[in-house]
């Protein structure tokens, strides 16, 4: 059984920065096998990749939309992953949620890549 849970979301204003955090845990869940992932869901729309970080030592991949602004990292030994957000717009508002997927060919901007979903944390950007 693998738990992922997400803290630290929030209402900030436009320009603020926030930083989420995913705590992993499971028995048997060996943290540095999997790709970490950031989605997220706003009202009304579907969910959407913001970033993952594969592995320890991957290279990192951000959507378009938060490229330069958000920044993922991942702590294999605390089972951690975390989302810096800055210069946040209230087009950012919404549920993100983390999840993790085990190394594969399924590209990490697809939902269908992660087993694992933590609950989620709402952010809100208004002024």
């Amino acid at each position: 059984q693998v738990t992922l849970v997400e803290s630290g979301g929030g209402l900030v204003r436009p320009g603020d920065s926030l930083r989420l955090s995913c705590a992993a845990s499971g028995r048997t869940f060996t943290f540095s096998n999997y790709a970490m992932g950031w989605f997220r869901q706003a009202p009304g729309k579907e969910r959407e990749f913001v970033g993952s970080v594969p592995y320890s030592t991957g290279t990192s991949v951000y959507a378009d939309s938060v490229k330069g602004r958000f920044t993922i990292s991942r702590n294999d030994a605390n089972k951690m992953m975390y989302l810096q957000m800055g210069s946040l717009e209230p087009e950012d508002t919404a549920v993100y949620y983390c999840a993790a997927g085990l190394q594969s060919t399924v590209s990490v901007r697809s939902p269908r890549k992660y087993s694992y979903w933590g609950q989620g944390t709402q952010v809100t950007i208004s002024s």
